[in-house]
């Protein structure tokens, strides 16, 4: 018999789209006009961030490297490793195709890579380090020629580890803006910002509507709304996995649903109790407890 061992309490149904939607249509007119003037004016209302150049100098990039840690340059090279060499397998399965069909008949498709990216990592809340290896480095191993890429200020200064992540990765330009003016400058171009071709990456809602108004002036990987997750188990599993892979994914925002269905009323118990534990010690614990406590399930069947 199917239960409900701990329910959610919210939906994730956004009643309020229609406002995100003319909020963002304002704000992307306005940065098509303004250039940008425009853009300066959103970052220091937005995000209360202002200087006279939003592109990163070779000394801030070097800068921000320097200040991580012996620990997190090992996890951060050893996270773009992986992804690194997972991207190049991908690549390698990717084949241009000719075949004659008859004489002087050719098919064939070609595979070539999209000349200007531009990849944005949020990190408002607190920096999403992974975004940068997922976008930045998968378009430096597709080839393309040129990748840059947007974060926004965290706590009111350059996000060091963002940005350690996204030069370490590749990107050729990196830019301290967040929200719909990093997406506007790159898709529509400033008078110091040459537009790209692609928007990737995710961000809250704002930025994936201004991603999806966007689409046709430029691609798009994808319209990503709130991050899901759902983890189907049995008691061979450790309740704490299960609860950090929950937890992992709800502290991506408040409106994440993370749900866990197994068929053992043990691990439902250990796993509950685990988020509980663990929640008292995440520095995201703010955002990952909302999430849970709204649309966090655990289901037994």
């Amino acid at each position: 018999m199917i239960r409900t061992f701990k329910p959610a309490k919210g939906n994730v149904a956004d009643d309020g789209q229609p406002a995100v939607t003319a909020t963002v249509q304002a704000l992307l007119a306005q940065i098509e006009k303004g250039g940008d003037k425009a853009v300066r004016e959103l970052a220091v209302r937005f995000d209360k961030f202002d200087r006279d150049d939003y592109r990163l100098t070779k000394a801030e990039i070097d800068g921000c490297i320097n200040a991580l840690t012996k620990r997190e340059r090992e996890d951060l090279d050893f996270a773009q490793d992986q992804v690194r060499r997972f991207a190049e397998a991908q690549r390698e399965t990717i084949l241009d195709l000719e075949i004659e069909t008859l004489p002087g008949v050719v098919l064939g498709h070609k595979n070539v890579p999209i000349q200007n990216v531009g990849c944005y990592v949020p990190g408002g809340k607190y920096p999403l380090l992974a975004s940068a290896h997922m976008t930045v480095l998968t378009a430096r191993v597709a080839g393309c020629e040129r990748v840059i890429t947007c974060a926004p200020p965290f706590q009111g200064k350059i996000a060091e580890k963002i940005v350690a992540a996204q030069a370490l990765a590749g990107a050729d330009e990196i830019y301290c803006l967040g929200g719909v003016q990093a997406i506007a400058a790159m898709a529509y171009g400033t008078e110091t910002i040459a537009p790209v071709d692609i928007l990737a990456g995710p961000g809250n809602a704002y930025v994936a509507e201004a991603k999806r108004l966007l689409f046709g002036k430029v691609g798009i990987d994808l319209f990503a709304g709130p991050t899901e997750t759902l983890v189907i188990a049995d008691d061979s599993v450790d309740g704490e996995i299960v609860a950090t892979d929950l937890l992992g994914q709800a502290e991506h925002g408040v409106n994440s649903p993370a749900l866990l269905i197994t068929n053992s009323e043990k691990l439902a118990r250990d796993t509950l109790d685990e988020i509980e534990r663990l929640l008292k010690i995440l520095p995201t614990a703010a955002v990952a407890a909302k999430a849970w406590e709204d649309f966090g399930e655990i289901i037994l069947c």
